[in-house]
């Protein structure tokens, strides 16, 4: 039976389980509106009805749980060891996305013993400008828990935010990783808030970066790094270099915003989003089942693809759209054009 739960399609539950962080990151969605003293998290009581009730929804989709628990820093909830001792009890595998700071040997060992299959962290540029975002002595910090990750039996994964900040440092980190045998590597774009534009490049300076990191991903292509080309705006530009076909015959959505399809995002709180990166509100935990959420006309909003405004004339509709929460932070519009795509510019 576990075998052919495994080769179901998988469906993703991005769960933030607490506000707690030992880090104020500039980019970071909790503290953006400057309160650092606010910090929720819901009772444990409800964390497991939400667990059961994710496992019920996946059941009944014909889907299998796929979790990712973040927060915060999931590690810094109090009673996160009785959490994934659920998670244990029920065959269900995660990943952490999480800090460098409490992660040891022994509680690697642990996690993995668990069913954590990989821990993230993050690297937002070089030294400087890394610890400038998020917290002096962070970025070694980070590098000295790859090798930890690694001998744990755990995958070890580092993700970028791209803003203006530090687009200019994000191709050097490919040798980095490399270097520390960092199994996965990506990176996604800052979704600025409304009038914060500026943070984000121009979609011709755009282009030019993703040109940039593909020189420098073909030139670790050997590497033991997998790159992970996680924007959809990749597809545009290997489509671009005649590397993407789109002769599928299927007329449906193939790639691209999986809001709406493949994963949905519960928050500390209990508000369940289509996307975490802009405000797309769609229900309440424990009160409302997520499987009626999903369902419902609230996530239905997020499924209208024929109201893309410029994506509806592209030919790659059906597996790129870029990302609608960075048209929606901009233009405080989902379906509105996204500001970092330079086809037709």
């Amino acid at each position: 039976m576990k075998k052919v739960i495994d080769e179901l399609p998988k469906f993703s539950l991005q769960w933030h389980i607490t506000d707690r962080c030992d880090q104020r990151c500039k980019h970071c969605y909790i503290y953006s509106r400057g309160d650092e003293s606010l910090c929720t998290e819901m009772d444990f009581r409800d964390l497991k009805t939400i667990f059961y009730d994710f496992k019920a929804t996946c059941k009944k989709l014909k889907r299998s749980p796929s979790i990712v628990l973040t927060g915060g820093d999931p590690l810094l909830y109090p009673r996160i060891w009785e959490l994934l001792e659920v998670f244990k009890e029920n065959n269900i595998h995660f990943i952490i996305l999480g800090n460098p700071f409490h992660l040891t040997d022994s509680v690697a060992n642990r996690l993995y013993s668990l069913g954590c299959t990989c821990y993230q962290m993050s690297l937002d540029g070089l030294r400087k400008i890394h610890d400038s975002i998020r917290m002096p002595g962070s970025y070694d910090e980070t590098l000295s828990k790859i090798s930890i990750i690694n001998a744990s039996g755990m995958k070890s994964s580092i993700m970028t935010t791209v803003s203006k900040l530090n687009i200019d440092d994000i191709p050097a980190l490919v040798e980095v990783v490399h270097n520390y045998r960092v199994n996965s590597f990506g990176f996604n774009r800052y979704c600025p808030s409304l009038g914060d534009a500026n943070s984000l490049p121009t979609a011709k300076e755009y282009k030019k970066f993703l040109d940039k990191m593909w020189r420098e991903f073909e030139k670790y292509s050997d590497s033991d790094t997998h790159f992970i080309l996680k924007d959809h705006l990749w597809k545009l530009f290997l489509y671009e270099k005649n590397l993407f076909n789109t002769n599928y015959k299927e007329n449906i959505i193939l790639d691209g915003c999986h809001c709406g399809i493949t994963h949905m995002t519960v928050l500390p709180d209990g508000k369940v989003y289509a996307c975490r990166r802009s405000d797309t509100l769609v229900g309440y935990v424990p009160q409302q089942s997520l499987y009626d959420i999903f369902l419902g006309k609230e996530m239905d909003e997020y499924r209208k693809y024929d109201y893309f405004e410029k994506c509806t004339k592209c030919e790659l509709l059906r597996f790129c759209r870029g990302c609608p929460s960075v048209a929606k932070c901009v233009n405080g519009s989902f379906y509105s054009s996204d500001p970092q795509c330079w086809k037709d510019i």
